[in-house]
């Protein structure tokens, strides 16, 4: 018996260069999704930052969880570039994470070229209009 619809949380289970970005969402694997991105080892999650445009010590769990596998994250800022805050950084450099701020545009560029040179690579990437 039908029970209605699951909603489940957005995971895409592998790694997959970005299609396109923008009204919102990021197309990536011939799916969709409307809102932020984590590209991390585990795959592609659906992402809600607490304080879009930045970045926060809260948003960093499933990133700090799979750091012995990330060597650089991309974080994704929207239109302009933002500071990533001194705290944030310096949890990242703890796990041996180098992080770089730029526009969501430039992060999704950087992150597929990265991603076909198999870098360890993660992005962090807020939705843009």
């Amino acid at each position: 018996m039908n029970t209605g619809i699951e909603i489940r949380e957005a995971h895409f289970p592998g790694r997959a260069p970005i299609d396109a970005y923008g009204n919102g969402g990021f197309r990536f694997a011939e799916m969709s999704h409307r809102g932020s991105l984590l590209c991390l080892p585990s795959g592609v999650h659906g992402w809600e930052p607490a304080q879009p445009p930045l970045l926060t010590v809260n948003d960093l769990e499933l990133i700090l969880e799979q750091a012995s596998d990330i060597e650089i994250l991309l974080v994704g800022t929207g239109m302009d570039l933002r500071r990533i805050p001194e705290d944030v950084k310096a949890i990242l450099r703890e796990h041996r994470i180098t992080s770089d701020p730029m526009s969501t545009g430039a992060a999704v560029r950087t992150y597929n070229v990265l991603l076909a040179e198999d870098r360890a690579v993660a992005a962090a990437l807020i939705a843009v209009e």
